[in-house]
């Protein structure tokens, strides 16, 4: 896979365009563009944009993955002209913008229901049917084994790359629609312009023709069992390892801490991880990986927020910004830690209190880096065996020279950490 060189140390941002300002445009939200820009984030994920069903609606507004038009801007966030000059403008900033692009379903009025009633799944009567095993009542399901279908929804992806040049698209449930579908659209949309695709699914495959990042579900509940006392090291140790072995080398893995789903189903940040918010943070940028923001972390938001009627962020705590602007200008700064194949591996460093401690070096070219990581409630003091890690580094946060040799050992507060580079 041909990634676009933009993506090279880039982190993301999921804007959720009703809840990040009071009026909930496209408009407005431009005008937060500038403070995103200076977290040190290079793409921003906006979610669906499009008129929202109004058949077995949820909540007030609705869901913004039940799509009534492909083709069309919802009303409540602007006019294609609109969603044109937002693109332009984070364009200018030096931001790439990807649509959220929902492919499995529709809403129940959308159009093509009654022009082309062949496009969709049937339940057992023969009627139309939400996605099986789910609390989807609001959606109701496309056949991709249509060829009408498939063309259709090809040409809408292609639409707005063309109408509004937007980068690339963030992929709702992409494993419940075909991988051939994907790894055309991936085809056709590159004769367009280099495009970024984002999975929200967990499988290697994905990666090899059309995507170029895919979440990181099982990072993140590892991390949650570890912050709330129901998991031990090894579950993220498997995850790495499966990182590593089973998926491509180049392959990016989208490591979050909060997102929609999270925020208003489960819990804020502060809720999910309580102290180890911090060193999952850290983790997620300085590991194997690429970053995410949800909308509001930067401004330390704690509430979950409604997700079928308006809300809007709050919060005044800078903690989170100044957290996450000075690892992504580490992250650039440092090779070593790039994305997919321009950064380094994670190489496993032993240490005397596994369990507990999760220390790892990553190197690219002259770049490198060692980090530790106490990943539980209680301070620890711990030493390192043989690895790739030794020499002569400054701390990443207070810029203090120091070397690593067989005797050094570290004494680490609860959920606290070193990065050290090179």
């Amino acid at each position: 896979m041909n990634h676009p060189d933009w993506t090279r140390d880039a982190a993301i941002y999921q804007l959720n365009q009703r809840q990040l300002t009071e009026e909930g445009t496209l408009r407005a939200a431009e005008a937060v563009l500038p403070r995103i820009r200076d977290l040190g984030v290079e793409i921003i994920w906006l979610m669906p944009v499009h008129p929202v069903g109004e058949v077995n609606r949820k909540g007030t507004l609705g869901s913004p993955y039940a799509v009534r038009d492909y083709l069309a801007v919802n009303p409540e966030f602007g006019t294609t002209e609109d969603l044109r000059h937002f693109v332009a403008t984070a364009h200018d900033l030096g931001l790439k913008v990807i649509l959220d692009w929902v492919a499995n379903h529709t809403a129940w009025d959308n159009d093509l229901t009654r022009t082309h009633p062949e496009w969709y799944a049937r339940d057992w009567k023969g009627d139309f049917r939400p996605t099986p095993w789910w609390d989807w009542d609001d959606i109701i399901d496309l056949d991709y084994g249509q060829p009408g279908l498939r063309e259709y929804m090809a040409g809408a992806l292609e639409h707005w790359v063309r109408e509004c040049d937007v980068d690339g698209y963030r992929c709702d449930v992409a494993g419940f629609v075909p991988l051939d579908f994907w790894e055309d659209v991936r085809a056709r949309l590159e004769r367009i312009k280099p495009v970024f695709m984002l999975a929200e699914w967990e499988t290697r495959d994905l990666h090899a023709r059309a995507f170029d990042a895919s979440y990181a579900w099982s990072w993140n509940e590892s991390m949650h069992e570890l912050a709330t006392g129901g998991g031990d090291l090894d579950a993220l140790r498997v995850y790495y390892a499966w990182n590593e072995r089973s998926w491509p080398d180049d392959a990016m893995r989208m490591t979050f801490v909060s997102n929609h789903d999270h925020n208003h189903a489960e819990g804020t940040e502060y809720e999910r991880f309580g102290a180890a918010l911090d060193a999952t943070i850290v983790l997620s940028v300085l590991g194997e990986g690429i970053p995410l923001v949800y909308t509001g972390q930067e401004l330390g938001n704690r509430r979950r927020l409604a997700f079928f009627d308006k809300d809007f962020v709050t919060g005044d705590d800078e903690h989170q910004a100044r957290l996450y602007r000075h690892l992504f200008a580490l992250k650039k700064a440092t090779p070593a830690l790039w994305n997919g194949g321009w950064g380094g591996r994670m190489v496993r460093v032993p240490n005397d209190d596994e369990k507990h401690v999760l220390s790892f070096a990553r190197a690219k070219g002259e770049s490198r880096v060692f980090a530790v990581f106490n990943l539980s409630g209680e301070s620890r003091d711990v030493g390192f065996g043989e690895g790739p890690h030794a020499g002569d580094y400054r701390d990443a946060f207070d810029g203090q020279a120091m070397t690593i040799g067989a005797d050094t050992r570290f004494e680490l507060a609860p959920w606290a950490w070193r990065v050290l580079v090179d």
